[in-house]
């Protein structure tokens, strides 16, 4: 019955707060509200001066960029910018949503790990196992 309902892709983690990024929304308008998340490194960065290495980071977190963490607020009006069975979200649906004004991101801080890979699904199985997973609610 009510307009707003939560979508993710369902291969990521987060301890983002679902119950601000919801109210975010609400008090926006919008038609749509992503999940903002940095992307942890997956190498370790150099800072290079020339062939000297001044600076050596292991596998920093991207401190500038944001990307889509996957998971969204959105009203029912989103149905609007559906385009059939092979509309891709990503493409034009959220791309008019941005161009239009109706596309904000809810920006969260904390922890955020997708699992694309069995490199990522390794990851994270060691990290739950080791009783300290971020995104464990109970």
């Amino acid at each position: 019955q009510d307009d707003t309902f939560l979508l993710t892709y369902g291969d990521g983690v987060t301890n983002s707060d679902i119950n601000a990024s919801i109210d975010f929304h609400q008090k926006h308008g919008a038609i749509a509200t992503v999940t903002a998340v940095h992307q942890p490194g997956r190498f370790g960065e150099l800072g290079l001066r020339e062939d000297e290495v001044f600076n050596f980071r292991e596998k920093p977190e991207v401190d500038m960029a944001y990307i889509n963490g996957g998971f969204f607020v959105m009203n029912k009006a989103i149905g609007r910018y559906l385009t059939g069975d092979e509309c891709i979200l990503e493409r034009d649906p959220m791309d008019r949503l941005a161009a239009e004004g109706q596309l904000k991101a809810f920006r969260h801080e904390g922890f955020w790990q997708c699992m694309d890979n069995l490199r990522e699904f390794e990851l994270l199985n060691k990290t739950w196992d080791s009783g300290k997973a971020p995104w464990k609610v109970w």
